[in-house]
């Protein structure tokens, strides 16, 4: 898929240049301190195709980033009932705001709310499942060397730890396009595309920027 990153005063977005809805905004942060990712579940799992008037996952991922709705919103949404994707996709979010709080969404499946975990992960592959389904790059050979690396992470752990676990777990099969990590005590969010580590692009929010609600 085309895609683009767009820095701007309000966040950085990762774009994807929709056939129907043309560029949309589905990954990257902002300037009130929230990330937003929206990984693809493999294999697709029918119960998050719409069924009716459910709430779309891509909505809500938007909606956090956009800063149409807080974190507080987003869950309270993913807690009331099913949250459909796209027919025959499970797009996923991992969803977390300034204060550290982390929300993963899987369509037809669930949500799991972390209240200031030391970190989170999610990959590929459905949390609810784990690797009773598998597929060439469900991630679940990175998901165990992230996870590692991060339970045995310093105290002092910062961006250029964070780009070295991304650059320890980068995909290639399904190759990485964007990597990106989100500072929010610096208001910073830096990145690299196409895992050209050497080239980080930088975007600073200004303080004035925090807005909205926290957790």
């Amino acid at each position: 898929m085309e895609h683009r990153v767009r820095p701007t005063d309000e966040g950085v977005y990762i774009e994807i240049n929709d056939a129907a809805e043309g560029w949309m905004p589905l990954f990257g942060a902002n300037s009130r301190g929230d990330f937003v990712g929206m990984p693809t579940c493999w294999p697709h799992d029918p119960r998050s195709d719409p069924k009716g008037n459910e709430p779309h996952i891509i909505h809500l991922d938007i909606d956090l980033l956009l800063q149409k709705k807080t974190l507080r919103e987003i869950k309270a949404i993913a807690e009331s009932g099913p949250v459909c994707s796209v027919p025959g996709t499970t797009f996923m979010g991992a969803l977390s705001d300034r204060d550290g709080n982390v929300l993963h969404i899987v369509p037809g499946q669930g949500c799991r709310y972390y209240e200031k975990p030391d970190y989170a992960l999610l990959t590929n592959f459905s949390p609810f499942k784990q690797d009773s389904e598998t597929h060439p790059w469900m991630g679940w050979d990175r998901y165990q060397k992230a996870d590692a690396l991060l339970q045995s992470a310093d105290d002092d752990f910062d961006v250029q730890d964070c780009f070295a676990v991304l650059r320890a777990v980068a995909q290639t099969e399904c190759p990485t396009t964007v990597s990106m990590v989100f500072d929010v005590t610096e208001n910073t969010v830096y990145w690299c595309e196409k895992m050209d580590w050497d080239r980080i692009e930088i975007q600073h929010f200004s303080d004035t920027a925090k807005t909205g609600d926290t957790e």
